[in-house]
């Protein structure tokens, strides 16, 4: 998103990570990004919108969410949220925090598994949240820094750990790339990206690993946790979602172009996986967007 707002993190050099703590009943900062990565937690704000990417979604009574890119616009707004008294928890820390060498170490596994994922925004279990609450309850206060830097580690570690975390934003929408497939894998994704537009077959894309139709399909699924026809569709909803923000075609052009062949199906598989549809969703970004 060029032009979106970039926001410069109160994020010292000298410091590990940056926390604030709020109780707020209004959420009024725009659609944005930074570098730094942000850990938000959000304590009795059923009804408050997040918006991640292409994702937008109402959150219940607790919210925990980790982003991490520049690329990646976010925001939380008031959506139908009335509580007089929302506490906010947010943790920023910079990227070079943790560098190349520390991540490749075995005990850092599963936190640079963790961080890759959040470059398309990822949200947290209610499960998962209580097991971390009680740290994130009183870091803030912690006054002995060395101390407050551990806990925060064992935050990290506790929620790479989760086996419940959800991706929010689509890879296609944010431009990012995922390389850590096989290579079959890779090739099939590769061909979607490049014909998503266009009629793919399930033949076709067996035939470009070497598979029978049925054995592709499971294989596939297998692999990547969803069907050919539904990694297809996210693909297809990635790009008109970017177009519907960045452009001014028309809903039809875009569903065309995008590969639907019917309009109405468009919208209907829009609101479906957004929540919103086509129009509402493109309200909502130009609404929330400020040029600087």
């Amino acid at each position: 998103m060029p032009n979106l707002l970039t926001e410069i993190t109160p994020l010292s050099e000298k410091d590990c990570f940056y926390i604030v703590e709020r109780h707020k009943s209004e959420f009024l900062f725009p659609l944005h990004r930074h570098r730094d990565f942000e850990l938000n937690f959000i304590e009795n704000g059923r009804g408050v919108r997040r918006v991640v990417g292409d994702s937008v979604e109402e959150i219940g009574d607790f919210e925990l969410t980790l982003v991490a890119g520049e690329a990646l616009a976010h925001a939380w707004e008031q959506g139908s949220c009335t509580s007089p008294d929302v506490r906010e928890i947010t943790i920023q820390f910079a990227p070079e925090l943790f560098s190349p060498e520390l991540l490749g170490k075995n005990q850092f596994s599963n936190i640079r598994k963790m961080l890759a994922k959040a470059e398309l925004g990822l949200t947290f279990s209610l499960r998962t949240i209580m097991k971390v609450y009680p740290a994130l309850d009183t870091l803030s206060s912690q006054t002995e820094r060395f101390d407050q830097f551990l806990s925060f580690l064992r935050i990290l570690n506790e929620l790479a750990l989760a086996d419940d975390t959800r991706v929010l934003a689509s890879s296609s929408f944010s431009h990012l790339e995922q390389n850590t497939e096989s290579r079959r894998i890779l090739k099939v994704k590769q061909y979607i990206a490049d014909h998503y537009s266009e009629e793919i077959r399930l033949d076709e894309l067996a035939g470009l690993v070497g598979m029978s139709t049925s054995a592709f399909c499971r294989f596939f699924k297998l692999r990547t946790g969803r069907t050919v026809m539904e990694y297809l569709i996210d693909i297809r909803l990635g790009h008109a979602a970017r177009l519907l923000v960045d452009t001014t075609q028309t809903i039809s052009e875009i569903c065309y172009q995008c590969g639907f062949n019917n309009l109405s199906n468009f919208n209907r598989i829009f609101k479906a996986r957004r929540g919103y549809t086509p129009r509402d969703f493109r309200t909502l970004f130009k609404k929330n967007r400020i040029f600087v």
